[in-house]
């Protein structure tokens, strides 16, 4: 390291830990989670339980949390091969092994309480949720569809929202669950495109690897097809009024917009595709499901 590197303050253990995780994008997965627990709620009683809801949101930050440090940590090789993640926490030194997996354990102990104080059920069910959280780093070494691993593990996110008020099963929470799946697998397809020759030299498995850019493309569209016809048959289960009507074609307006400006020859706008785009998404089919619920009845 020079003397000018050594100069620079070094960010702190948690702010380095939160940077690793990218913490921010809990916004991918939490609406979603919200909107299957506050259905319940819905169908329970009308009224929004607010502590549950906090156990709710402990529980997903949780997991998320976990998976994230998880898939870092055991990544690490691959990252410091591939110049777009060189500069990861993990690669550069700003995050020790150590620390990421005290960090990952201390984020896997609060989704276990919280899966503990909601019901019975949570609890039961919560290993099972972690299961593909750490396939997914390793599924890459050997299937050429690790999306399809993270579809799985981003689809338990509404189904364990609806077990964490009812405590009991239900399909509807399926089909909300994955509508996310596909969905985020959808886009994670158009985020691999970018390391097609990276991954390619150093054996990383993927669709836009083994298959080509444009056959991800065309993959992603077809997942985002999937995804809103899903949601139709979620809206129409559970009784959905205008304002989520409103919300899945906002939706389909974004999935529109989003593939209209990443092509299998232009990639130039892929990370406004994926951040702002998919962010936009699940807070606007949140808010429009929120309020959706509360003209129906829901109690504040």
């Amino acid at each position: 390291m020079s003397s000018a590197s050594a100069a620079l303050p070094q960010p702190g253990r948690t702010k380095a830990f939160l940077r690793l995780v990218m913490i921010e994008h809990s916004v991918f997965a939490l609406p979603f989670a919200y909107i299957a627990a506050l259905t319940a709620m819905f169908q329970s009683d009308k009224n929004i339980h607010w502590g549950r809801l906090l156990l709710v949101t402990i529980a997903m930050v949780g997991l998320r949390t976990f998976a994230m440090a998880a898939n870092r940590i055991i990544d690490r090789e691959i990252d410091a091969r591939n110049p777009r993640t060189a500069h990861r926490e993990l690669v550069t030194g700003a995050m020790s092994v150590k620390h990421a997996w005290t960090g990952a354990l201390v984020a896997l102990v609060f989704f276990l309480g919280a899966a503990a104080l909601l019901n019975p059920l949570c609890l039961a069910l919560a290993p099972i949720a972690v299961i593909p959280m750490v396939v997914y780093p390793y599924g890459k070494r050997f299937t050429n569809f690790p999306q399809a691993i993270l579809g799985l593990a981003q689809a338990m996110g509404p189904v364990g929202g609806w077990l964490a008020i009812s405590g009991e099963w239900s399909w509807d929470a399926v089909v909300l669950g994955l509508a996310v799946g596909v969905w985020i697998g959808g886009f994670d397809l158009i985020y691999a495109c970018q390391d097609v020759e990276t991954d390619r030299e150093i054996g990383v498995l993927s669709v836009p690897a083994r298959f080509g850019i444009p056959a991800a493309i065309w993959g992603a569209r077809g997942c985002h097809a999937v995804t809103t016809a899903l949601f139709v048959w979620y809206a129409v289960t559970t009784g959905a009024g205008a304002f989520f009507w409103l919300g899945l074609v906002i939706v389909a307006g974004a999935f529109l917009y989003e593939h209209s400006i990443v092509k299998p020859h232009d990639l130039s706008r892929l990370n406004r595709a994926f951040f702002s785009v998919n962010g936009f998404i699940g807070i606007a089919l949140f808010v429009c499901a929120l309020l959706d619920l509360l003209v129906r009845g829901l109690t504040v």
